[in-house]
Order: C-alpha cells, then sequence, then structure tokens
C-alpha cells in the first residue's frame, strides 16, 4: 500500500473534524492508519492556536 504524499495537509483535516467532534468510525480509522502522530501533534498546536486567536478577535471586536 502507497502511503499519500499530503499526510500534514490530512492530519489538518483530520484535527479539524475533531475540533468539530462529527467523524465516520470508518474514517477514524483509515486516517489513524496513514498519519504520523508527529503531524498530528502539529496540526493540533496549530489549530488550538488559530482557535485561540480567533477567540479573542471576537472579544475584541464585541467590545470595540
Amino acid at each position: 500500500m502507497t502511503e499519500p504524499r499530503n499526510t500534514f495537509l490530512r492530519s489538518m483535516r483530520t484535527v479539524a473534524w475533531a475540533f468539530l467532534g462529527l467523524r465516520k468510525r470508518s474514517g477514524h480509522d483509515e486516517d489513524l492508519s496513514h498519519l504520523r502522530p508527529s503531524h498530528l501533534i502539529v496540526a493540533g498546536l496549530i489549530s488550538g492556536a488559530v482557535f485561540v486567536l480567533l477567540l479573542i478577535l471576537a472579544v475584541r471586536l464585541a467590545t470595540a
């Protein structure tokens, strides 16, 4: 089986689904068989930072 070349983009997609909480079991199992843990950690940190920055921006806009 060949491994997909865009594993980091796939990791970002998996983390985005995790943030939403919507995922089929089969898709989850397939992603976990192809992804590297280091990519998931980095994707999670990036997504978390973007989420926090968006919350800060929303609060600043609401209080301005």
